[in-house]
């Protein structure tokens, strides 16, 4: 604990849930630094697709509260969209039905049943947040420098030695075997890059008898396609015969994809656990570690709402919720 203040915050991880939480605390005037093995950039967070909507997070309960805090950010900042990432843009979410959706749904701007001009078949409707990753994480450390935080290239093996009163645990997959926590599991995605033949509109369609989705975001520069969600497994290297199915499912929505210039591929590997780990551990001699990881594949849809229960956590005591 050797030149730690009592104001020093370390957060471990700069995915967007650690940068995100960084961020809040350190504008609360709080001395954060945030220690990561690499650069966000190369995080799980930048392979993100990125659209505001839950996708594989639990538990249900608590899920549309952060997600519409969250919500609430992201439409402010989608009024600088060159700068922040964030925009608003329309889409339909195929085969989903009002009738169907949790309650917190309801509170969602616009959200309402698709013409059959919008889409040929069941389909909700609505304008949600769709993030350019490179571009918002770029932001969001602009905005911790800004608050006068900092980030470390620094690996962690054992929270017990960062050297600081307060640890935020921000690791995601990491905390599997740093914690250590069994229940956290990789689910992987693949996704493939391609340039934007003029769309400006995204669609999601849930397959429920694979539990995957196929996805097309626009981007300014680009075409987001998606995806896969397999359980349990650790690859990071592509599947030509994964991105070939994924090209012709998102062709079958957008036809005019089938055409598009691939220009990459991406794997991210989801952070899942039966529940988000959100809770404040309190050691004998007062350190406090806050255990803040787990969100799937939902990371940016409540990343601000949770970090707001992470910084209450940090400030204030009071646990929010357990493991």
């Amino acid at each position: 604990m050797e030149n730690a203040r009592g104001d020093d915050v370390i957060v471990v991880g700069s995915g967007v849930i650690g940068l995100t939480t960084a961020v809040v605390l350190a504008e609360r005037g709080l001395r954060v630094r945030v220690w990561t093995r690499e650069p966000a950039e190369r995080a799980t967070s930048a392979v993100a697709g990125a659209l505001w909507w839950p996708y594989r997070i639990e538990p249900a309960e608590r899920v549309g509260a952060w997600a519409l805090a969250s919500l609430s950010v992201y439409e402010e900042l989608a009024a600088r969209p060159d700068s922040t990432g964030v925009r608003m843009a329309d889409g339909v979410l195929a085969g989903a039905r009002l009738d169907g959706q949790a309650p917190w749904a309801a509170r969602v701007p616009g959200l309402r049943a698709a013409t059959a001009e919008e889409y040929a078949g069941v389909a909700l409707r609505a304008r949600l947040p769709l993030i350019d990753m490179p571009v918002y994480l770029r932001r969001l450390r602009e905005r911790l420098t800004a608050a006068g935080g900092t980030v470390e290239i620094r690996t962690v093996t054992d929270l017990a030695r960062v050297p600081a009163p307060v640890v935020v645990n921000c690791t995601g997959l990491g905390a599997g075997t740093l914690v250590p926590d069994p229940a956290v599991r990789p689910v992987r995605g693949q996704l493939v890059i391609t340039e934007n033949p003029g769309l400006d509109s995204w669609i999601v369609a849930a397959d429920d008898s694979t539990g995957t989705s196929t996805y097309v975001f626009p981007q300014p520069d680009r075409l987001v396609l998606g995806g896969t969600a397999d359980e349990d497994d650790w690859s990071l290297t592509p599947d030509p015969a994964v991105a070939t199915a994924i090209v012709e499912r998102c062709a079958a929505l957008r036809p005019e994809i089938a055409g598009a210039r691939v220009l990459g591929h991406r794997v991210g590997l989801r952070p899942t656990r039966s529940s988000v780990r959100l809770e404040r551990e309190a050691g004998a001699d007062g350190r406090v570690v806050v255990h803040h990881y787990g969100h799937g594949g939902a990371g940016v849809t409540v990343a601000w709402g949770c970090a707001l229960e992470a910084a209450a956590l940090v400030t204030d005591g009071d646990q929010v919720t357990s493991a």
